[in-house]
């Protein structure tokens, strides 16, 4: 029988929830995922649970607050110049709470995500946290194929 393990690829659908069992990503009404374990795909909590899952395997997992997104971070919570944001992006652009907005890494290689949780006097408030950081999570998976 062939198990998941380190570096399988992995078809499969899978659900992840909020406690209030909202959907934040679920592929069970479409096409199924495909990915490389360890690949950074999906959080490492939730890769573990994964392991030595076999083919045909349909399984749900809670993963308690913090552990699948980290817990929240007050640090990642930071104040921003408007000023700034146009002169190093869109001089037109226009912020309101809830907007997410690129930036770039310190490398210049990718970008993270913000979120806006103020919007002030020449400044936005930004939380960098993930968006499910320091809550509990449930993760359903139904595991198609193991290469």
């Amino acid at each position: 029988m062939i198990t998941i393990q380190e570096g399988s690829f992995l078809t499969l659908h899978y659900r992840l929830s909020e406690p209030d069992g909202v959907d934040v990503v679920n592929t069970f009404g479409g096409p199924p995922a495909t990915l490389s374990l360890g690949a950074g795909q999906l959080a490492p909590a939730v890769e573990q649970r994964l392991i030595g899952l076999a083919e045909g395997a349909h399984e749900t997992f809670t993963l308690a607050a913090g552990e699948a997104f980290g817990d929240r971070n007050p640090e990642l919570v930071q104040r921003v110049s408007l000023a700034l944001l146009h002169e190093l992006g869109d001089a037109d652009a226009t912020y309101e709470v809830g907007d997410a907005v690129q930036f770039p890494t310190p490398d210049g290689t990718g970008t993270y995500a913000g979120l806006v949780r103020e919007v002030g006097d020449g400044w936005l408030l930004f939380d960098f946290n993930h968006p499910l950081a320091g809550r509990a999570v449930a993760f359903e998976v139904q595991v198609i194929g193991i290469l």
